[in-house]
């Protein structure tokens, strides 16, 4: 029988401060973003352990899942959402008074128009994969939720799918979205298939 080990991906819900270019700008929860990660999970609790991005948006709702259902909770750095540099904390219209073409340019080619001085995104991807791999070998077998970001869901759920960079964004994934992934461990590899996305338990 092959060893599978199910990921449950959840992004956060709605921070305080509305849609912004958040990145690792640390805004927590806002009331309405508690609500909606409450409603995503409800009772459900089938995780042998929950693994978080640090970002306050992200691990103060995973700390309260572990909690009330004693399930080992660990904090993963590289599972941080992309730094956008000087865009963080930003709205897109504050964005656009400053350079009106600069977030047009970036949804068309994010790989080369990334504002200068954020991370780029081949850099984002090889922390969020590494992070993944890593998660992957050290819970093989298990049934893990992972709670992240957005960009960080695209970019592994791309990954998988073998889209390239530049068309990650084409995925949605709304505030405290689930994607389920279940990875089949074979003999010679690795099969990652997603069972579901951008809904809930």
């Amino acid at each position: 029988m092959t060893l599978s080990t199910t990921i449950d991906l959840i992004r956060h819900g709605e921070p305080e401060g509305g849609t912004r270019y958040r990145g690792h700008t640390d805004d927590p929860l806002s009331e309405l973003g508690w609500q909606q990660m409450r409603t995503a999970v409800q009772e459900h609790k089938p995780w042998d352990a929950i693994i978080s991005s640090p970002l306050l948006r992200c691990f103060e709702f995973a700390q309260e899942i572990a909690q009330k259902n004693d399930i080992v909770i660990s904090a993963e750095d590289r599972f941080k959402e992309i730094f956008f540099g000087p865009w963080e904390g930003k709205t897109a219209e504050e964005i656009m008074q400053l350079d009106p073409d600069s977030l047009s340019n970036f949804w068309a080619d994010p790989v080369t128009h990334m504002p200068a001085g954020a991370e780029t995104l081949t850099e984002f991807r090889d922390r969020v994969m590494q992070a993944w791999d890593d998660v992957i070998q050290q819970h093989r077998g298990k049934h893990l939720l992972v709670v992240g970001h957005g960009g960080m869901m695209r970019m592994i759920l791309s990954h998988i799918l073998e889209m390239p960079m530049n068309n990650m964004f084409r995925l949605s994934v709304k505030y405290a979205a689930m994607s389920r992934v279940r990875i089949d461990h074979y003999l010679e590899q690795d099969l990652p298939i997603i069972k579901f996305h951008n809904g809930s338990l």
